[in-house]
């Protein structure tokens, strides 16, 4: 972490928030995560943060229930209606988390695990839903002039790292190649659809231990992706015949959502789930999680007994409710630890600080979540 970055920086990646250090074990994905640049290309009002954005901060795992319970975000979900999922990201996973979830029933661990993570899968899932409506205006501009505007040409552009070799730099050349282009867009928007966020939960869970795992505490890995470019971490029990590989390490948890859509979208080892997706899109179906979760048994080395263990979690811990969560019409808001009420006191000071000197807007930036 750049030395540069402002205090709160360093105070948000150790915060209390979802973690501990569990066991050593590597995460069991095989593909390694690709860069993860994504960015949506336009944000709602209700979807931008600002330095204006909420910082809510908590210096407990019962402040932080108690503050789940004010936003109505905590206890039995009416079976009768979608979850209402408020715009809560989470800014860190830090050390605390370990021994405050051995204190608590099991129940709470995951259902606070669960209802932190969903907000940041359904921020992922509305950034895909903007690409793929940027993609899907491109097309008709297609169909329309033989040509895309200038500004879905730049969406093409940011898209393409998507696509199988060097499609970023032929993008603009595309456009005096209309049959090619259409192409590319078919090819984008066959990539770029949403996850159930019952399937994104399940694999977090799994492959973090509920946000326990060394891996999640040092580095907000929460999906177990992997890397070759040397800035990950290593793992203890580290499989030499695997190559140079690490743990992928993220700035913000967001950042690890992120890095786990784009490897959906683009691995060359989940063409099964791509394939499924589009298959269940053209027929017309709802995406849901436990057909989807068929498509995944190269996530991990244990192949179908993988895949029989994570479809075991959705269906135990019933997360394909989530599948049909919508995000509430509000602005986002960030969550953020503390170690005790005094330091609460301090940091929410400090947060107002860096509101007026524009910092706070300099980090949320930083987090790209538009």
């Amino acid at each position: 972490m750049p030395v540069h970055q402002p205090r709160l920086l360093a105070i948000l990646l150790t915060s209390l928030l979802l973690t501990g250090c569990g066991s050593d074990k590597p995460p069991e994905s095989e593909a390694a995560a690709p860069g993860n640049e994504l960015t949506a290309p336009e944000a709602s009002a209700t979807a931008q943060a600002t330095s204006d954005a909420e910082v809510l901060v908590f210096a407990s795992v019962q402040d932080l229930i108690a503050l789940l319970e004010e936003q109505d975000w905590w206890g039995e979900p009416r079976a009768d209606e979608p979850l209402q999922a408020p715009r809560l990201l989470i800014t860190a996973i830090g050390p605390s988390w370990q021994e405050a979830s051995k204190s608590i029933p099991v129940k709470d661990k995951k259902g606070l695990f669960y209802r932190l993570m969903l907000p940041q899968v359904m921020h992922a899932n509305y950034m895909v839903m903007e690409f793929r409506a940027g993609l899907e205006q491109a097309q008709r501009e297609l169909d329309s002039d033989g040509r895309v505007s200038e500004q879905s040409l730049a969406l093409l552009r940011r898209l393409a790292l998507l696509l199988p070799g060097d499609a970023e730099e032929h993008v603009t050349a595309l456009q005096e190649n209309a049959p090619e282009l259409k192409d590319m867009i078919s090819s984008l928007l066959y990539r770029v659809d949403v996850v159930p966020a019952g399937l994104a939960l399940g694999q977090a869970a799994y492959e973090s231990g509920y946000g326990t795992s060394r891996f999640a505490v040092e580095g907000n890995s929460l999906f177990g992706q992997w890397t070759y470019q040397g800035d990950g971490i290593k793992a203890k029990e580290h499989r030499a015949y695997k190559g140079d590989y690490s743990i992928k390490a993220f700035d913000w948890p967001f950042d690890s959502v992120r890095g786990y859509f784009i490897n959906l979208m683009s691995h060359p080892a989940y063409e099964d789930f791509r394939q499924l997706r589009a298959d269940m899109r053209a027929r017309g179906e709802p995406l849901s999680s436990l057909p989807l979760a068929d498509g995944l048994l190269r996530y991990s080395e244990r192949g179908q007994d993988y895949v029989d263990s994570l479809k075991g979690m959705i269906r135990h811990n019933k997360l394909d409710r989530a599948d049909n969560a919508v995000l509430r019409d509000e602005p986002v808001r960030f969550l953020l630890g503390a170690e005790s009420p005094e330091a609460a006191a301090d940091l929410r000071a400090e947060i107002e600080a860096m509101r007026a000197n524009g910092k706070l807007q300099e980090l949320i930036d930083s987090m790209r979540l538009e």
